[in-house]
């Protein structure tokens, strides 16, 4: 146990260094994207520098996540802490779409105005194209390390900064093109990056929202998970399967249906199995519940009404009073099954020394437990 915990803070250590770099380029590049396109007289370039600034935001919030979302669960936040993230992505959505809007209608207020549009110049032009050299570097980077140390949250991150390649080959284009001599084409670019960057910050925003209200796992992964429990031997079916996410993990609820005359150790052991199946085969459950029924209490009889043991046995000790052997037995099995209970009476065998002894207490037994409504059958068991 202290190894895996170990391997998790060392992973953990591994994901913070590798953000932690992306998110020093992503400063350095926004400081030069928005000082040259001041200078260099480009809309599109200060849009592009507050697009990675959005960069360096989510970077932090990876970076906030990797160190207080991975934390385990405690007596405040029984179910961990990962939606710290969600919180923040939620956040980071609203920042990017009013960041969006700003910078549209400041390109849109200059295209209105021609004689406030600026000819970019050279070096503006130089900045866009090692803008997208730099992030399709993070891009290849990140994703190397989300590979390297299993971490669909650097993955995610990667293809961030492969969407910003894009942007910035907009703004190149809308640079090189005001260069040579079409004015609008630089404020067009921005308000094409603003665009792109409402559109991130929506759909941050809009996943995040989902996450909050417990929205469950996409229909090919619940499928998925349906696969692998029923491939556990022992499992007979599935029902009220249910999933919600927290941060990039997921939690699964589901009740199997097993063999109703197993005991309560191999019913627990298979539910067991499924747990490890399902954490080991299907990417990011951060914990699994399983339910056992040995009928499907989706559709069956409910047994909500039925006495515990306590009360059963009280009732059977009353049946059975006037039967001798009754004070022999040596365990009474209760099954809940339809709606009634099915007894099971277990005897020496020396009490039913043939088979029509046997057969005579047998009906004894169940003659004197008929009264009662919500016994369904009483089964006596030699051994």
């Amino acid at each position: 146990m202290e190894r895996g915990v170990q391997a998790d803070d060392e992973a953990g250590s591994e994901r913070q260094k590798v953000v932690l770099k992306g998110l020093f380029v992503n400063v350095v590049l926004a400081a030069g994207q928005l000082a040259i396109g001041v200078i260099g007289s480009s809309a599109a370039l200060v849009a592009d520098g507050f697009h990675t600034l959005s960069d360096l935001l989510s970077d932090l919030l990876v970076l906030a996540a990797a160190r207080f979302g991975a934390r385990g669960a405690d007596e405040d936040h029984p179910y961990g802490h990962a939606r710290i993230e969600t919180a923040g992505t939620f956040g980071l959505s609203l920042v990017l779409v009013g960041t969006g809007v700003g910078i549209a209608l400041h390109a849109a207020a200059a295209l209105g105005t021609p004689t406030h549009l600026a000819r970019p110049d050279i070096l503006a032009l130089v900045m866009a194209l090692a803008a997208i050299a730099i992030k399709e570097g993070l891009f290849r980077y990140m994703r190397r390390a989300g590979t390297r140390l299993r971490s669909d949250l650097l993955h995610a991150n990667a293809w961030h900064y492969r969407t910003d390649v894009f942007s910035s080959m907009v703004v190149a284009v809308g640079v090189a093109g005001s260069m040579l001599g079409i004015s609008d084409l630089d404020g067009v670019a921005a308000i094409g990056v603003a665009i792109l960057i409402v559109r991130m910050g929506a759909m941050l925003g809009w996943q995040a929202l989902r996450e909050l209200v417990d929205t469950g796992l996409e229909t090919e992964k619940l499928e998925r998970i349906r696969r692998v429990i029923l491939s556990i031997d022992g499992v007979r079916t599935l029902h009220l399967l249910r999933t919600r996410r927290a941060g990039g993990l997921a939690f699964v609820d589901v009740h199997i249906l097993v063999d109703g005359s197993i005991s309560v150790s191999e019913g627990h052991q298979i539910s067991e199995m499924v747990r490890v199946a399902l954490m080991r085969h299907v990417g990011n459950i951060a914990d699994v519940v399983v339910h056992i029924d040995s009928e499907d209490d989706e559709h069956a009889a409910t047994n909500a009404r039925l006495p515990l043991r306590a009360e059963m046995m009280k009732r059977l000790r009353h049946y059975f009073a006037d039967i001798e052997p009754a004070g022999a037995i040596d365990a009474v099995v209760l099954h809940y099954l339809g709606g009634k209970i099915a007894v099971e009476v277990h005897l020496s065998l020396d009490l039913a020394p043939t088979v029509a002894a046997g057969r005579a207490l047998q009906e004894r037994f169940a003659e004197a437990a008929a009264r009662d409504p919500q016994i369904g059958s009483v089964r006596v068991c030699f051994h």
